[in-house]
């Protein structure tokens, strides 16, 4: 609360005079965003006048210049109660309600496709505040418009099951291996801050200082957990270039891959969502190399695919990576059993594949 108040340019008192606690400001934050996505909603729909693709066009602007209306909810749940993230659900609700009211009134979708498209949708047009677009603004714009038009014009029902190789275990160390799973389940309910290590050896029947001979820190565990996901990453590539007969369907095994390690498993997701604990350590920027070499394999079957510059499928592919990203940070519908097949399905939509 003291930085907060320092940024503000008040003192600390007077902050709480506003606010009981930092609880209480981040869910009013978080709230404000909901209002700052119907704000924008209300914007396109008045501009569109009816036309779907100029709505989704002003969507995407708008949502460009006003990031923070698609920030927070991805990366704060963890940290709400149940009754708060339950009113932000219902808030954001009410404004897709009208994106798919716009929509779909001239496609017969089900109930469920049209929320999911929707839910979907978010994601892409917010998708720029999740990585630096090498375009200028009004291009970046265009090449996310383009992706959101090819997205609403899925057919969800229409899935087809994942395309995924056998599980190859990382060789390691057991008991290490038991102690990163047990971190990684924790940080992925919970989140990296709140977890103690004494929690994380009792979750493998130890005690804290005795997961210390396996790691210094809780930093350590967290960067571990990233390389492990990385190297799990580059065995779906490895086998993507092997049995793909061409560039298509090797980013469409990569799709498949990629959506199969991050519902399988929770490192994936953990090391992404819990990058910015780490900001302070050098291993970090391992971690991002690490993302960045596996984003950029994908932009260039992209850039081959479409025959479109390196900046212009950077934009689709943080499109469509933000699409499981999300759904499974927010567990929105993770637990159905063709969770899997929907993403990679609208993933591959948006890829234009």
């Amino acid at each position: 609360m003291a930085d907060i108040a320092r940024a503000a340019g008040v003192t600390a008192p007077s902050l709480y005079r506003h606010f009981a606690d930092k609880q209480a400001l981040l869910y009013a934050a978080v709230l404000a965003g909901v209002d700052d996505l119907q704000t924008c909603t209300d914007t396109a729909l008045a501009a569109a006048d009816g036309d779907s693709e100029a709505f989704i066009a002003a969507m995407c602007g708008s949502m460009a210049r006003r990031q923070n209306a698609s920030t927070l909810w991805r990366w704060t749940g963890t940290y709400l109660t149940s009754e708060q993230n339950r009113e932000v659900v219902q808030g954001t609700r009410a404004v897709l309600r009208q994106w798919a009211e716009l929509l779909f009134a001239d496609r017969d979708l089900l109930d469920w496709e049209q929320r999911q498209l929707v839910w979907t949708l978010l994601s892409v047009v917010g998708s720029l505040s999740v990585h630096r677009a090498r375009l200028s603004s009004a291009q970046s714009v265009l090449e996310l418009t383009a992706a959101a038009v090819r997205l609403v014009a899925l057919t969800p029902s229409d899935a087809i099951p994942l395309r995924v190789p056998p599980h190859v275990d990382v060789p390691g160390d057991d008991r290490r291996s038991e102690i990163l799973d047990a971190a990684a389940r924790l940080f992925s309910e919970r989140g990296y801050g709140p977890v103690t290590v004494d929690e994380i050896g009792a979750a493998v029947g130890i005690t804290g200082p005795s997961v210390y001979k396996h790691f210094p820190s809780k930093a350590t565990i967290l960067i571990e957990i990233g390389r492990r996901s990385g190297a799990r990453l580059e065995v779906g590539v490895i086998a993507a270039y092997s049995a793909g007969s061409d560039d298509t369907e090797r980013l469409a095994l990569m799709v498949d891959s990629y959506v199969g390690a991050i519902t399988s498993m929770p490192d994936l997701s953990v090391s992404f969502n819990n990058a910015s604990a780490l900001a302070d350590d050098p291993s970090s920027r391992e971690l991002l190399d690490i993302q960045r070499r596996y984003v950029r394999r994908w932009s260039t079957l992209m850039t081959s695919i479409h025959e479109i510059g390196d900046a212009e499928a950077a934009v689709a592919v943080h499109a469509a990576l933000s699409i499981v990203n999300d759904a499974v940070r927010v567990r929105r519908g993770t637990e159905r059993p063709d969770f899997p097949a929907q993403m990679a399905y609208l993933m591959r939509g948006v890829l234009g594949l």
